[in-house]
């Protein structure tokens, strides 16, 4: 069997373990996104899946964070974006980029996100309220009103995407 077969259920039984984590968290410091091309807009017919969570700090002043992802080829950046399901907003942090374009099974990315990684972005239609700050974008993530997106190079504007929730 090929490795990549066996990454999909190992993504999808962290997906699963994330989800029970953010149901029992109660101060919302715990957050997830099961990414997938049907949730691109427009949707991406791929093999691709991966998961992103978050875990809020006890200062509320930094965002841990893991990126999995399987069956994904040529990945050039991921972010999470400001925008609720169906609409395309912009990027205001970066979990990876700049770096070389990879194809990897399992983590693609780890770290720490906090208040110099946030890119402000003004209020618009799909950015409402817009996001001036770190504060702005837990705020968002707690709403629904940011998802995480990986870029590839056959598919610049993402190829797999999950709300944070």
């Amino acid at each position: 069997m090929k490795r990549s077969m066996l990454i999909v259920p190992a993504v999808a039984v962290l997906a699963m373990v994330a989800m029970a984590a953010v149901a029992s968290a109660g101060e919302n410091r715990n957050f997830v996104a099961v990414l997938s091309g049907g949730d691109e807009v427009p949707a991406v017919d791929t093999h691709a899946r991966g998961l992103a969570q978050f875990q809020l700090n006890q200062n509320g002043d930094e965002l841990a964070f893991k990126l999995i992802v399987a069956n994904i080829e040529d990945v050039a950046q991921s972010h999470i974006h400001c925008g609720t399901a169906g609409v395309n907003g912009p990027i205001v942090a970066f979990l990876y980029g700049f770096g070389p374009i990879v194809s990897p099974e399992g983590i693609l990315a780890e770290g720490t996100l906090s208040g110099t990684d946030v890119i402000p972005r003004p209020d618009s239609p799909a950015c409402p309220g817009g996001v001036a700050d770190f504060d702005d974008l837990i705020a968002k993530m707690q709403s629904g009103g940011a998802y995480a997106n990986v870029h590839t190079v056959v598919n610049p504007g993402g190829e797999i995407r999950g709300q944070v929730r």
